[in-house]
Order: C-alpha cells, then structure tokens, then sequence
C-alpha cells in the first residue's frame, strides 16, 4: 500500500525550490507525495517579516499540522535551519510518523538527528528508503 509522504524544509532564504524539485522528484518516481504548498497556495517564500502577520502565521501553522496528520511519512529537507521544519519534525516524531532526514551535507546539529526515524545522504538513498517502507 502506498504511504502518503509530505516534503518539509524550509520555505523561506530560498529553500521553496529545493523543497519543490523533491516532491516533483518524489512525484516522478511514482510515490504519493501530498503537496500541501501548491493546492493551498501557501507559499509564502516572499514574506521577510512576519511580525505583522499574526493571522497569516497562524493560517499557515494550522495548514502544515493538518497535512502532517495526513502523511505517513515525512521527507525533511535539512538544507538550512528553519524553526518551522523543526517543530513540523517534532510534532511528526511524537505522532508516531516515519521522519526522514534528507541531507547531502554534513549535519552540525544533533537535533534533527534526535527526532528522525532515518537519516539519508542521496536522492537514490531515499527512493530505496522509501521503497522498503512501501513493503
């Protein structure tokens, strides 16, 4: 049966074309990746302050938990640091959701290490990865 992965990372200082080009790879390769960016318009990679927008970040809060209670699997980005992804790991972590840590780069932080479940280096690491979780 096919899992329902979500993409994480961080949205902001750049990262949305990351996050994107790996839920399109992901898509590509036959998984079920839940896109909870594009249906909802939630991209807001263009704001740089969201000290007034209070509403906006709860709208945005509110979206990414919902759509992490409909995933099985997350798929985390740890390209940057971001406070949002971390929470989104901590909150799947203690939901019993599978959370892959998804890096090319050393990690200089043992945090995202703590709340993932596994930890891959490659685009072909994680298609195996996924793959056996499929089984």
């Amino acid at each position: 049966m096919k899992k329902k992965i979500i993409v994480c990372g961080s949205i902001g200082y750049g990262g949305i074309d990351k996050l994107m080009d790996l839920r399109d790879f992901l898509i590509e390769n036959q998984f079920l990746v839940i896109d909870h960016i594009s249906e909802e318009d939630m991209d807001y990679s263009d704001v740089n302050d969201f000290r007034e927008k209070r509403k906006l970040s709860e709208k945005i809060v509110k979206h990414d938990l919902e759509f992490i209670d409909k995933a099985d699997i997350l798929v985390v980005i740890t390209e940057k640091p971001s406070f949002g992804t971390a929470i989104e790991m901590h909150y799947a972590f203690e939901k019993n959701k599978i959370v892959i840590l998804y890096s090319e780069n050393p990690i200089p932080t043992p945090w995202p290490i703590h709340f993932s479940n596994l930890i891959v280096k490659s685009k072909k690491e994680l298609i195996e990865t996924l793959k056996l979780l499929e089984k």
